[in-house]
C-alpha cells in the first residue's frame, strides 16, 4: 500500500482528529485478517446496496459479510451486521471500521470523496451497474456472482429470478387488462412540496412492470413537482414506501396537502404504502414487488 499517498487523501477529506485513527485501521487492512475475525474464503465482504445484499444471501455467501449499508434490511438476519451508513452518504471511517477486503457497491454509492478514499486504501472495490427492468436484474445478479467467483451459481439464480419476473409481469398485464391506473410515486413531501419519481427511476420501473402509468413521466429522476403539475397529473393512486421519514405517516395529513387534496387519489383515499426495498431494489424480490403493486392498483385476485 502506498501509505504516503493514502495519508494525503485522508488528510484532504477527513477531520484531522480522525486521520490517525483511520491510518491505523487502513494499516490493518494491508495485512489480511489483521485485527479482524476470519471469514470463509478469506475475504471480508462489505455490501453497499440492499439488492446486492439480498443477492449475496441468495448465493449462500452471507457468512463472508462483515457489514452492510442502511438500505440492506432484508433478510432480517442482515440487520445483525454492523451498519456503515446510508449508501449515498457514506463516511470513510464508517466503511473502514469493519475492515473489508472486498466492497461490492451499487453504482451511485458515495459520495465521491469517500469512494476515492476507499479506492486508495487497497481494498478490492467492485461497482455493480443499476437498472430498472428484467435485463438489469439479471445483469446485477451475474455481476455480483462474477465478483464472488461463482458464475455458474449466478447464472442459475439469474435464470430463476428472470423466470419469476417474466411470470409476474405477464400476470400483472393480464390483471390490468387494459385498465388505466395513473400512479404518482411520492418519495418526499418536505417543505410542503411533492418530490416524485420520474423516468429512469426504480419507481417508474416497478409502476410499468405492474401495469400502471407513471404520471410523472415528463422528467427524469426524482424531482419536486409544483402543486399545479401534481393536480394536472391527476393520479388515481399515490404509491409510497411504508417506512419513510420524509412523508406524512398519516394518509389524512398526506391527502390534505394542497397539491393532492383534489386529485382522484384523494377522492378515493387511494394511498398505497409498500416495502421500499421490495419495490425499488430490483433484485431477487422484484417479482414479489410487481405482484404486490399490481394487486394494490387493480385489486386482489378473486
Amino acid at each position: 500500500m502506498k501509505t504516503s499517498k493514502l495519508t494525503q487523501v485522508l488528510t484532504r477529506y477527513l477531520k484531522p482528529t480522525l486521520t490517525g485513527l483511520l491510518l491505523i485501521c487502513v494499516a490493518g487492512l494491508a495485512q489480511p485478517g489483521a485485527g479482524a475475525g476470519e471469514v470463509p474464503n478469506g475475504k471480508r465482504l462489505l455490501s453497499l446496496g440492499g439488492s446486492l445484499t439480498e443477492i449475496i444471501y441468495e448465493l449462500g455467501q452471507q457468512d463472508r459479510l462483515v457489514g452492510r449499508d442502511r438500505t440492506s434490511n432484508y433478510p432480517e438476519a442482515a440487520l445483525e451486521l454492523p451498519d456503515v451508513g446510508y449508501v449515498r452518504r457514506l463516511s470513510p471511517e464508517g466503511v473502514l471500521s469493519v475492515q473489508p477486503d472486498m466492497i461490492i457497491a451499487e453504482d451511485g454509492a458515495g459520495p465521491m470523496e469517500t469512494i476515492e478514499v476507499l479506492e486508495e486504501a487497497n481494498i478490492e472495490f467492485v461497482r455493480i451497474p443499476m437498472g430498472y427492468d428484467r435485463a438489469a436484474v439479471r445483469a446485477k445478479i451475474e455481476a455480483v456472482a462474477a465478483a464472488l467467483d461463482m458464475p455458474e451459481e449466478g447464472a442459475a439464480l439469474a435464470d430463476r429470478v428472470d423466470a419469476e419476473l417474466a411470470a409476474a409481469a405477464e400476470r400483472a398485464a393480464e390483471r390490468a387488462d387494459g385498465t388505466s391506473r395513473r400512479v404518482l410515486f411520492v418519495i418526499s413531501t418536505r417543505g410542503g412540496r411533492v418530490m416524485a419519481g420520474g423516468t429512469d427511476t426504480a419507481a417508474d420501473g416497478i409502476i410499468r412492470l405492474a401495469g400502471g402509468i407513471n404520471v410523472a413521466s415528463d422528467f427524469s429522476g426524482f424531482k419536486q413537482m409544483s402543486d399545479e403539475a401534481v393536480l394536472a397529473a391527476a393520479p388515481d393512486v399515490i404509491l409510497m414506501m411504508d417506512h419513510d421519514h420524509f412523508t406524512p405517516s398519516s394518509d389524512d395529513e398526506l391527502l390534505a396537502m394542497p397539491a393532492l387534496s383534489t386529485t382522484p387519489a384523494s377522492a378515493n383515499r387511494a394511498v398505497v404504502r409498500l416495502d421500499g426495498m421490495m419495490m425499488l431494489g430490483f433484485g431477487p424480490r422484484t417479482a414479489q414487488g410487481i405482484t404486490e403493486v399490481n394487486r394494490a392498483l387493480f385489486g386482489a385476485d378473486e
